[in-house]
């Protein structure tokens, strides 16, 4: 499993509702995408729920380097890049997935906390406990899933968890969830990955 992000931060003053409309408009296009296991189509609007910033933030989870590699050089990743610029784009490897009680439900938010892997610690140590956490994250009521993944060039942890209402029990960045694409999600390797 790799795990994937790219953030558009947008001027204070856009209208974020030109992104709801581009979501509605192409959301549906990776409903089938061979090798993704899910894609959720975040945003955060400045002045909700704390956001400091106006962002469009998609997270993704693949099950296929090849999948993850046609979406990026395929050209489907090409049209975003026209349109907005062309984001860095964060990959982690997979560590952990869980799915929730609320799998199969309508997403409405997601939760995304990203973490230093603090030197001198046991690698071995504080992967386990990402797992523990991911277990915990997806034991929550209202989860969809859970999953957490490692960055080893810059030494950074990212929990990720989707939720089916708007008050998530977990610690870091809300997001709004305007749709998600799930054609992979049974193929997601469970638990932990190693």
């Amino acid at each position: 499993m790799h795990a994937m992000q790219y953030e558009l931060t947008l001027p204070a003053d856009y209208d974020m509702n030109v992104i709801r409309a581009r979501v509605a408009r192409i959301g549906h296009l990776l409903d089938d995408w061979e090798g993704l296991g899910f894609k959720s189509y975040l945003m955060r609007e400045r002045g909700v729920n704390g956001s400091p910033v106006n962002q469009y933030a998609p997270f993704y989870l693949w099950n296929t380097v090849e999948g993850m590699n046609a979406f990026l050089w395929g050209g489907a990743f090409q049209g975003l890049s026209n349109d907005f610029g062309r984001p860095s784009v964060r990959q982690w490897t997979g560590l952990s997935y869980e799915e929730g009680g609320a799998v199969g439900s309508p997403a409405r938010s997601a939760v995304r906390r990203r973490q230093p892997v603090p030197e001198g610690t046991e690698l071995a140590e504080v992967m386990g406990e990402a797992v523990e956490e991911t277990g915990r994250l997806a034991g929550e009521d209202g989860a969809v899933f859970a999953a957490a993944a490692v960055d080893t060039a810059r030494w950074d942890l990212v929990h990720f968890s989707l939720w089916a209402h708007e008050a998530p029990k977990a610690d870091g960045d809300l997001f709004e969830v305007l749709h998600v694409s799930a054609p992979g999600r049974e193929r997601l390797p469970w638990g932990r990955q190693w």
